[in-house]
């Protein structure tokens, strides 16, 4: 249950570090450049939310539905997401590091020039999902589905990658090293890596 002094507070750059708003129903809410940090969105109603260039660090929003929300340029460093719906969602420029969106739903979302080094994507759905230039080195992308996904010019270097689908997935000029791992059977010279 969303405290209802929290609530309260709702708006662009409030301060709600630590705010429990659990299950809150904060659809269309204008929460641009909110201090949400650690605060708990588990399960909060977030869809079509102006979350940007807001503070998430750390924050809990497992099973939070953010569905054509925005939030970029927002910092979702080590912020749980695990099983969040963030389908036609705005991350682009979001800082995701160390973030976990195991299970995720992200169909459509905008992550490009994102920042999702050492982030946990396993077994993520992120298909015609735009991932250009997105930093994803060392992360965990295992069992993801990027099918017709555009992962061009993204680093993908130390990135684990198997039993991912990438049916269809573009990768032009991803940058890709010998620490990355692919799927089984999956051809790296018919996709014009740059392997380093």
């Amino acid at each position: 249950m969303a405290d209802p002094l929290a609530l309260a507070k709702i708006g662009p750059n409030a301060d709600l570090q630590k705010a429990d708003l659990q299950n809150a129903d904060l659809q269309n809410a204008n929460l641009s450049g909110a201090d949400l940090r650690g605060a708990n969105l588990h399960g909060a109603k977030l869809n079509g939310a102006d979350l940007r260039d807001a503070k998430l660090n750390g924050a809990d929003l497992g099973s939070a539905k953010l569905d054509g929300a925005n939030l970029s340029s927002a910092n979702l460093s080590k912020a749980n997401l695990h099983l969040a719906y963030l389908q036609h969602t705005n991350l682009q420029n979001a800082n995701l590091q160390n973030a976990n969106l195991g299970d995720a739903y992200l169909p459509s979302a905008d992550l490009r020039q994102a920042e999702l080094r050492s982030a946990n994507l396993s077994q993520a759905e992120l298909p015609n999902a735009d991932l250009r230039c997105a930093d994803l080195r060392d992360a965990n992308l295992s069992k993801t589905d990027f099918t017709s996904a555009d992962l061009s010019y993204a680093d993908l270097r130390g990135t684990n990658l198997e039993d991912a689908d990438l049916d269809r997935t573009e990768l032009r000029c991803a940058k890709a090293n010998s620490s990355t791992k692919w799927p089984n059977g999956f051809n790296r010279s018919g996709n014009a890596l740059i392997i380093e």
